[in-house]
């Protein structure tokens, strides 16, 4: 099964919190186990654009959909047996002291 794990930070982290050699370390033990599909972090707040319909008309505005204390900062994607085998995972992310990880099945379509 693929698991989505969604890491939020909080809005005010500071730099230093990032540690970028864990991350490192983190994503490599995840691809050495055959279990990462894909993963990346993501840009800050600052540079978010949301886009809504509403009649048929498309509203754009600059930032998040909500203000927050907590952030979307990343997220992998993996392939592992089961739930409990993604939260495992899960609370190895560099960020879980400070920040949280959802974890959520990723939904399959049938194709015929």
């Amino acid at each position: 099964m693929q698991y989505m794990l969604l890491i939020y930070t909080p809005t005010d982290a500071s730099p230093e919190q990032a540690e970028t050699s864990a991350w490192m370390s983190y994503t490599q033990q995840l691809q050495e186990s055959g279990v990462m599909v894909a993963g990346d972090g993501l840009q800050g707040l600052d540079t978010a654009t949301t886009v809504r319909v509403r009649d048929g008309e498309s509203l754009v505005t600059d930032g998040p959909f909500a203000e927050t204390k907590e952030m979307l900062a990343g997220y992998y994607l993996l392939d592992v047996p089961d739930l409990d085998a993604a939260l495992a995972w899960a609370a190895k992310i560099p960020s879980v002291g400070y920040g949280s990880v959802e974890v959520r099945p990723v939904m399959v379509f049938d194709q015929g």
